[in-house]
């Protein structure tokens, strides 16, 4: 029998209102684990302030629905992790540090993303390991969250790129199509499915497969799709 580990250990920058929010999560997870009571875990919910109901708004009967929306599995709620708030510094700023041998990765950064927008953007690593040494079983990666959203990037996945760039024929496209528009004023514009065409940062990446059945928007001009070039870390 051995045990697994998804560690983590990370400090990030954020207001004092919003470390205040990180408390008060805390906080929630021990009502949670701790009252069963329905007009006991109400009048919990309520102590926990304004705020917090603002942040995390109750889901009908359930007073915390919200703030379990984060939580992987609701029936035990948990960050896997301890978070420690330090006093505010010269420039009104709290150091918060995240740290724990069983982080729950997507959790905590959902909490980041809808509690601490201060923060944004940040970044944090992770890492997961056994005690044996069983193959697959190694990996981490990173999580990137911004006001648009969360990224996971794992180790899993960068492999899996790298060697299908090393065995591939051509790197031409292994990284994907992005459909661009020319115009003589405003130069290249790019396709997003969500908003047309933009800046490159918010384009949508086709895969070949992809790109062969999208029907291309009516334009001023012919879009082209253009092979995206590769990342730094596979050059």
């Amino acid at each position: 029998m051995s045990n697994s580990y998804t560690k983590a250990a990370f400090c990030i920058l954020m207001s004092p209102a919003d470390a205040t929010m990180l408390s008060l999560a805390v906080k929630a997870i021990d009502i949670l684990d701790t009252v069963s009571d329905d007009e006991d875990v109400k009048l919990s919910f309520d102590a926990l302030g304004v705020r917090f109901g603002e942040v995390f708004p109750a889901k009908g009967p359930n007073a915390f629905g919200s703030f379990l929306d984060l939580i992987d599995d609701p029936a035990h709620p948990s960050l896997g992790c301890d978070i420690d708030i330090e006093e505010p510094d010269t420039e009104g700023r709290c150091a918060v540090t995240f740290s724990g041998e069983q982080i729950e990765v997507e959790a905590v950064a959902r909490l980041i993303f809808t509690a601490c927008k201060s923060a944004l953007p940040c970044a944090f690593e992770w890492a997961h390991g056994m005690d044996r040494l069983r193959v697959g079983e190694f990996g981490g990666g990173c999580v990137v969250i911004t006001v648009a959203g969360i990224d996971y990037h794992n180790t899993r996945d960068i492999l899996d790129r790298a060697i299908t760039r090393t065995i591939a024929e051509s790197d031409e496209a292994v990284d994907g199509f992005v459909l661009a528009l020319a115009d003589q004023e405003h130069g290249l514009s790019f396709w997003n499915n969500d908003h047309g065409f933009g800046r490159l940062g918010l384009a949508t990446v086709f895969s070949e497969d992809e790109a062969a059945r999208f029907d291309k928007p009516i334009a001023h001009s012919e879009p082209e799709w253009l092979a995206m070039p590769a990342p730094l870390a596979f050059s």
